[in-house]
Parts: structure tokens; sequence; C-alpha cells
């Protein structure tokens, strides 16, 4: 495979930036309510088919769109970004989402941290949700590119940085990539604490993509639940049924070659030998019921028992590096900002402000 590559703004290359920040468009439509609740992200049929860009697909705030190109391909990211509640205290945390989930996930974290006087940017990373799909080989540098380079657009030279999930680990590759910029790093059960590779053998794109393509509303359905183990079903019911509803989309074949692609940049780009040159403060959250291993159906069965579920892997780094605060949620799976919103609100709040 070769690698994706952006055309991106370096930060002293003012006319260029001008030239890309021009490209910033917003989306049509009304401002929707800051808590996206679930019956109305649930609202349309299933039948109705939804494109795999997510449009129309409610979201906390208005999308805008930032130009770039990967792999000689022009595409769009989308992205929201939120002012500060009253005064703002000048600070801005980014935050990145997880592989399954769109973000409209994020309605808690928005409000809550729009209240306590930051600002809040928002990406949706090419490959993913509202933003383009292209088809070539992803990588998490890319995807830091990517990003930094919006933050370049919106003039923020210093940032914080939340990431659940995969975004943990587009979180670290972001902060080591650059160090002078991640102010304080957040990461919310991240993947990417082990080095897969060590336990299961690579797989082909082909491979992973038909394993997608297998996937039905009700195989769907308990995929997810079981990153939920305390959660209302009609909680969690959105993300099955945004899926459900791409099913029937033309471009859904694409949307599937992307998944098995977005599959080959987690386990062909690991982060873990990253930890040790981290230079901010790292905040290490993650549910004690949180045992899911990315991709552990294509391990050995002999592996499957060595491979240490996420909450054994995040208790063996924070043992590994103390300076690394690590908040455990009792009884709480893989993502605690729904499944315990005020703890989650505590915990980072607490570091952010500490």
């Amino acid at each position: 495979m070769t690698s994706a590559r952006t055309s991106l703004i370096e930060p002293a290359e003012p006319a260029r930036r001008r030239l890309l920040a021009a490209a910033l468009t917003a989306t049509a439509g009304a401002l929707l309510p800051q808590q996206a609740r679930a019956e109305d992200r649930q609202a349309a049929d299933l039948s109705e088919p939804l494109g795999i860009c997510l449009e129309g697909w409610p979201y906390p705030g208005p999308i805008k769109f930032v130009a770039l190109e990967m792999a000689g391909e022009p595409v769009r990211m989308a992205y929201m970004d939120f002012l500060p509640e009253g005064a703002g205290n000048g600070r801005t945390v980014l935050l990145l989402h997880g592989k399954n989930f769109d973000s409209s996930y994020w309605a808690g974290p928005i409000a809550f941290l729009r209240r306590a006087g930051f600002r809040l940017v928002v990406p949706d990373q090419i490959g993913f949700n509202k933003s383009s799909k292209p088809l070539c080989a992803y990588t998490f540098d890319a995807l830091a590119a990517n990003t930094a380079a919006l933050a370049d657009l919106l003039g923020l030279e210093k940032f914080a940085v939340l990431g659940h999930s995969t975004g943990g680990m587009l979180a670290v590759r972001l902060a080591s990539l650059y160090p002078r910029r991640v102010s304080r790093l957040a990461l919310e059960d991240p993947i990417g604490l082990i080095d897969y590779r060590l336990y299961i053998p690579p797989q082909t794109v082909e491979t992973l993509e038909a394993a997608e393509r297998a996937q039905t509303e009700q195989s769907y359905r308990a995929f997810v639940a079981r990153y939920f183990p305390k959660l209302p079903p009609a909680e969690y019911e959105p993300f099955v049924v945004w899926r459900a509803r791409m099913m029937g989309s033309g471009d859904y074949p694409r949307f599937l070659r992307v998944v098995a692609l977005t599959y080959q940049m987690i386990y062909q780009n690991p982060v873990r030998g990253l930890f040790g040159g981290l230079r901010p403060p790292v905040l290490l959250m993650a549910g004690d019921q949180d045992h899911g291993i990315p991709l552990v159906s294509y391990a050995p069965p002999e592996m499957r028992g060595k491979i240490p579920g996420l909450i054994d892997a995040a208790r063996d780094v924070a043992r590994e590096f103390p300076s690394w605060k690590l908040v455990e949620f009792a009884g709480v799976g893989h993502v605690p900002h729904l499944e315990a919103p005020k703890d989650f609100e505590n915990a980072v709040l607490g570091f952010l402000n500490g």
C-alpha cells in the first residue's frame, strides 16, 4: 500500500493558508439543539437510505468543511466549532471521535466544556462520519496532519486534546508529531494500548471488507451492545440506525472498503512505542468493564487468552508510566462519557484545570 498524503499548509506559508481558509464552507440549516436526543436521531424510518457521509444526520451544531487532499484525491473534512459560554477561558479542546461513533455522541462533553469556558473544535476525520471517504491507504500521520491543518486555519497554536477509542490512537500520534501544540492529552478508553501485531496475524483488506459486508442490522446491534454494559439500549440505538440506513445507500460498497482500510490503519500504525516520548500531561480513562480488543476474531485460538483487554492494558500502561493519571469508571464499558457522564465530567475538568 502507498501512504495517504495530504496537500496541507505549513504554518510558515500564509499565502497557502489563505487559499485553504477560503475553502471553508458552512452547510445550510439551522443550529441544532445542544443535546441531540436519541429518539430524535432515530426518527427516520430504517428503510430510508442514508448517504455514507451521514447527510442530514443530526449533529449538535452546524457543520463546516475544510478542503484537503489525500492520495491525490480532493476531499472535504467536516467539523464543528463551538465558542465557550460566557467570557471563556481562552483555551480550546479538540474532541477526536472513535471508529464506530458519529460525532453527535459528543453533545454532553461539548455542553459541559463550553459551560466551563472552553472553545470546542470537533472534527470528523477523513474516512469517517460526515467527511469524505477516499479509497486510499489511511495512516494516523495523515489524519494528524489534517487535524493540525484545521487548527492552523482556525488560528489555534495550542490546544488540549480529548480522544476516544480510535480517536485516542490519533490523539497520541498528534501529540507525538506536534509536541509543542498539545497542552494536555486526555484519552478515553483508547485502543492502541498494546501493539496488536504481537498477537494477531495481518489480514487482507478483502478479508476485513467481507466481514463488514456480512453485518446485518441485528448482528451490528449485538456488536454495538458490547460497548455498553449499563446504557439502556434506546440510548445506543442511534449508532445502529445510521449504519442500518447506510446499507441502503448506493455508496455502501465504498463505505465497507473504507471501514476495512481504517482497520488496517489501526493494525499497521501502532502508537504504543510513542508513549514514553509524550510531553504533555496525560489523563488515561477507562471503564472497568471494557475488555474490548480490536480484530480479536482474527487471533489464533491459542493467542486470544493472552491478549490483554482494554482495562487490563490501561492498568499496565499506568504502572509503566506513573506520571499518567488513570481514572477507572466502575461498571462502565467503552464510552464512559455516555454511561457515567457526571463522573466523566469531573475527571476531565479536574484534569484540564489541574
